[in-house]
């Protein structure tokens, strides 16, 4: 019976102002879209994984990961790309604060941290490949090159994001649109210290086992 009156009670005049209020705020739609988009990212690297775990023992008799992999190198490269993702995060904080020189300043360690972890990266890939270990050697190597390569590719990307971000807001300032940005770059970033965890993990910890 209550029911019944509270919806007797709703005017017709409200609901026509509900369904015309136009389409949600540009932050929502940025921010629904940014999640669309790491969800397909997500997906792809899942298939590569695959991918990786079918071909791992597909060596065609030459080296695997238990002869090829330094894990001093790898533990390295771990260290630095889990510590930009806290700079990263003090970053965001900054940015929230409105802090400029506090966001150049954590912007510039994540920058620093991150190429260096790409330093490693292409260090160990030019090492490998000078004992032979190219991607046409085996399976195994097509599929360990296209997984740590593609992971590698969106840390370069990343790191060009974030330089063009620091030219904005030295340009534009904490605008909204600048704020909108860099939270997507946030959750991006993130995003790939989390697929590296997997890497890491998968690729490297379980690829050592004889």
């Amino acid at each position: 019976m209550n029911v019944a009156i509270a919806l007797d009670e709703v005017r017709p005049d409200a609901l026509a102002d509900a369904s015309e209020a136009g389409p949600a705020p540009k932050r929502i739609v940025v921010a629904f879209g940014f999640w669309i988009f790491l969800l397909s990212d997500i997906v792809m690297f899942s298939a590569i994984f695959a991918a990786y775990a079918v071909l791992v023992r597909a060596t065609a008799g030459g080296p695997g990961g238990a002869q090829l992999f330094n894990q001093t190198n790898v533990a390295i490269e771990t260290a630095c790309l889990l510590a930009s993702s806290y700079t990263c995060g003090l970053m965001s904080l900054a940015v929230n604060a409105r802090r400029q020189a506090t966001t150049y300043f954590f912007a510039l360690v994540t920058f620093a941290l991150g190429a260096a972890f790409i330093g490693l990266e292409l260090r160990e890939f030019a090492d490998m490949i000078a004992q032979g270990a190219t991607p046409q050697r085996s399976a195994f190597l097509s599929a360990f090159f296209t997984l740590v390569g593609c992971h590698g590719l969106h840390v370069t990307a990343g790191l060009i994001w974030l330089a063009v971000m620091m030219a904005q807001v030295a340009i534009k300032g904490f605008r909204a649109n600048v704020q909108r940005r860099l939270v997507c770059f946030g959750l991006f970033w993130h995003a790939l210290d989390i697929v590296w965890v997997w890497l890491f993990t998968v690729v490297y910890l379980m690829g050592v086992r004889p």
